[in-house]
Order: structure tokens, then C-alpha cells, then sequence
């Protein structure tokens, strides 16, 4: 009698596994921010704190990126999805522990920020790289819809789950839910084929000591006008967008008169638009074209951020905000894609980490603009009904608390879009996907040489 062995997943069954492991540890992990956040403020009543708490994460995440991509392209990157989810999930066990023993604090809560921040360097880099190899590259614009679905989705269900729960198991009983998920995420690894890259051409440059390593994914993006362009048109977007979401809520308070109830059903209605364009784009998955999605996405993304600040009332902040979360999706899983496609699959830990690395660059910067540029000169401006501004505005946007601030809604959003058109004129950028090989085709073309140059 012959027994059935147990077949390892592989491919596009290995990936949904893989999804679904993360999808509920994701789940679980924005439960116990949600947690966690009421906890810090109900101790301490300090905005300062909970902005802490983001900088002891973002900080060594961003000084290690460079290294992470290195390491995982140098080693197995099963091992290091996995090392990157046990470290996060032993961090939220100290939580635990010490939440238990009635011992947690706000510096212990810094410290596991800081140890999350290291190990989630790995994490996006390592399965960006990975998906590229366990699905077809047909398939790569809906697989990416797919992550995008995992990135929405949890922000929308986590705090009603943890505002229920909270208050049957408390916060203990939520730290206990994340560490099970965490081992869930890691047997759905455990058991699933995640290949190894084939060698290229490009990988064999980029060995060298772990600096030298670090540094490649740099230079190979700035080597290559069509991802360096890419690359432009995603930071000067973050940059704008970064500025326009820093006033984002500080506006619609101020128009609302405080009224929190307000602003969340805005951020629902965000939320719900993109949990509705990843499903879309996990069925269709993009354009043909993937550039089309990119740049059409981010010109569509920054009329909604203008529409944002010339509407004044719920509906038309609430409509804005679908429209521009859901196109979210497209834009980033059209841009993964290509990146994926295009980028020698042995060099894309050190590629994407530094591809994060540039695009969260903008994030300690756009606060430092939006910030004085809304309340030293915009803001009190636009409370002067005699003032140059007021006259030449208030007709677009009104004159009084929040007028200010969406005037910077309405020109970040027309620059956004003008970004997504600048695009088109740039033919690196328009014609990325002509101009660079796909990895795949290149690995033949030297595979061919070789063969050609061992006859020789």
C-alpha cells in the first residue's frame, strides 16, 4: 500500500498561502497598534509620546534598509521572511510579558518599536523579491493587487476588532492573538517552496564586502535612467502627498468644528476605497501597460487630493478620499510589478530595500513643510478676511479655521497630477518597459554568450 507523501506548495498556490499567513498576522499586528496607542495615551495624554513611538521604529529601520537588502540577497530568503516575523513577533512577546507582570512602560514599548523597526527592514524586500519567483510574471500586476488588499484591508477591520475586544480580553488577551498569529505566519513559511534566484550577470558585479553590497541596489538604480525616473516620480509624489495627508485631518477638524465622528468617517470611506481597489485590481491586474498605471494613477491621485481641499463638507471629503484611496492599488502594484519584471531577480533585496529607502525618505521631511507653512503663514492668512490672500482664495475655499491648509490640499494635488503627466514626457519613464529587458529574457541572452563563448 503506498502512502501520499506531503507536497511542498509551489507557485501561485505556494503564494496564497504565504498571503493568507500574513493577511492574519497583519490583522492581529494593527489590532495591537490600536491597543497600544490608546494604552500610551491614556498613560500620558501626549501626542509627543505616540510620535515617539513611530520615530524608535522608523529610525533603525531606515540606517539598516541598506544591509537588509544585502543579506537577503545573499542568503536564503525563506529564512530571512521568517527571521524577519519571529523578531517582530519576539518583541511583541517582551509586550506581553511585561503587560502580564503589570510591569510595561512607555521606554520598554520604544524598545520593542526599535526591535520591530530592525526586523521589518527584511520583511517588505524579502517578499517582493521572493514573489517574483514563485508566480508568473503574467501574473505579477494581480498578485500585487493582492499585497495591496493585505496593506488596506487590516487598517479597516483592526480597530473595530480591537475596540470590541478590548474590552472583553483587554489588552493582554490582544498581545496573545498577535504572538499566535505571528507563529501562524511563520508554518504557513515553513511549509510552502520559496526558490532561490538563478545567478546573473548582475549579482555576480554586485558581490563584494557587505558595504559594498549595501550600496549596490544605489547604484543600480541610478545606473538606469527608466527606474531612476520611476523612482522621481514616486518621490516628489510622496512628497506631495506626504504633505497634503500631514494636513489632512487638522483640516477636516477644523472645518468640523472638532468633530471626530467627522473626520473618521472620512478616514472610512478612504479605507473602504482601498480595500475596493485591491479586489479590483487582484481581478484584473492592471494595465497591459503597467507605466499606464503609474503615472494615470498618480495624475487621478492628485485631482482627488485637490478635490479634497476645495470641498467643505462631508460628502465631497468622503467621495474625494474613495476615489483616492482606491486607485492606490493600481499605482503601486503596476509599479511593483514592473520593478519585479525588470530587476535581476538575485540583486532585488538590495534593489527594493533601497527603492524603500528612497521613497520613505520623504517621510520626517513633509511635516517639517506642511507645519509652518499651514500655521505661521497660511492659517492665520486666511482668518484675515482684509488679508491679499483671503481675497485672492476665499472664493475657492472660503476665509476662516481650515481655509489655510486647503489651499496646500489643492496645490499639492495639482502638483501630484502634474507629476503623473511629466511622466509621459519623459521618455525613460514613458517607454521604461520597452527600453528595459525583463530579467528573464536577459538571463537567456547570456546564457546564449556563454554558450557561444565556451565554443568559441
Amino acid at each position: 500500500m503506498k502512502t501520499i507523501g506531503f507536497q511542498q506548495p509551489r507557485g501561485m498556490v505556494a503564494f496564497v498561502v504565504v498571503w493568507i499567513g500574513q493577511l492574519v498576522s497583519i490583522l492581529a499586528t494593527n489590532m495591537t497598534q490600536f491597543a497600544l496607542t490608546i494604552f500610551v495615551y491614556e498613560k500620558t495624554g501626549s501626542a509627543t509620546a505616540l510620535g515617539l513611538m513611530q520615530v524608535f521604529y522608523i529610525t533603525p529601520f531606515l540606517i539598516i534598509s541598506p544591509f537588509a537588502g544585502a543579506m537577503i540577497d545573499r542568503y536564503n530568503r525563506k529564512l530571512m521572511m521568517m527571521l524577519s516575523d519571529l523578531g517582530a513577533g519576539l518583541a511583541t512577546m517582551m509586550i506581553l510579558v511585561l503587560q502580564a507582570g503589570g510591569a510595561l512602560d512607555i521606554g520598554y514599548l520604544y524598545v520593542a518599536g526599535a526591535i520591530t523597526g530592525l526586523f521589518n527592514a527584511f520583511q517588505w524586500p524579502a517578499y517582493s523579491a521572493s514573489i517574483s519567483l514563485m508566480v508568473p510574471k503574467e501574473q505579477l500586476g494581480r498578485v500585487n493587487g493582492m499585497m495591496s488588499l493585505m496593506e488596506m484591508g487590516p487598517s479597516v477591520i483592526a480597530p473595530l476588532l480591537a475596540g470590541a475586544l478590548l474590552g472583553i480580553i483587554g489588552l493582554t488577551g490582544i498581545l496573545l492573538i498577535d504572538v499566535a498569529t505571528f507563529v501562524l505566519a511563520v508554518l504557513a513559511l515553513l511549509i510552502v517552496v520559496v526558490p532561490q534566484p538563478p545567478r546573473t550577470e548582475a549579482g555576480q558585479e554586485a558581490q563584494g564586502s557587505i558595504l559594498k553590497e549595501a550600496v549596490f541596489g544605489f547604484r543600480y538604480i541610478f545606473a538606469r535612467p527608466s527606474l531612476l525616473g520611476l523612482q522621481m516620480v514616486f518621490f516628489f509624489g510622496n512628497l506631495l502627498a506626504g504633505i497634503g495627508f500631514t494636513v489632512l485631518a487638522p483640516m477636516i477638524l477644523a472645518r468640523t468644528g472638532n468633530n471626530e465622528v467627522l473626520y473618521g468617517a472620512t478616514q472610512t470611506a478612504g479605507a473602504v476605497g482601498g480595500i475596493l481597489g485591491g479586489v479590483a485590481m487582484s481581478a484584473w491586474g492592471g494595465f497591459k501597460r503597467r507605466v499606464h498605471g503609474v503615472l494615470l494613477g498618480w495624475l487621478w491621485s492628485g485631482v482627488t487630493m485637490a478635490l479634497v481641499g476645495l470641498g467643505h463638507d462631508l460628502p465631497i471629503w468622503s467621495i474625494a478620499l474613495f476615489l483616492g484611496a482606491a486607485v492606490a492599488p493600481l499605482i503601486n502594484g503596476s509599479n511593483q510589478a514592473i520593478w519585479q519584471a525588470k530587476v535581476a531577480p538575485d540583486v532585488q533585496g538590495r534593489v527594493f530595500s533601497a527603492r524603500r529607502l528612497i521613497a520613505w525618505f520623504t517621510n520626517p521631511i513633509t511635516p517639517l513643510i506642511a507645519g509652518p507653512l499651514a500655521d505661521v503663514i497660511l492659517e492665520p492668512a486666511m482668518r484675515n478676511s482684509d488679508s491679499a490672500l483671503a481675497h485672492a482664495f476665499g472664493g475657492l475655499v472660503g476665509v476662516g479655521p481650515g481655509a489655510g491648509m486647503a489651499i496646500i490640499l489643492i496645490g499639492v494635488g495639482l502638483l501630484g497630477a502634474l507629476v503623473g503627466l511629466c511622466g509621459y514626457l519623459f521618455k525613460p519613464v514613458r517607454d521604461a518597459e520597452n527600453l528595459l529587458p525583463d530579467h528573464d529574457t536577459r538571463a537567456k541572452i547570456e546564457t546564449v554568450e556563454s554558450a557561444s563563448a565556451a565554443t568559441g
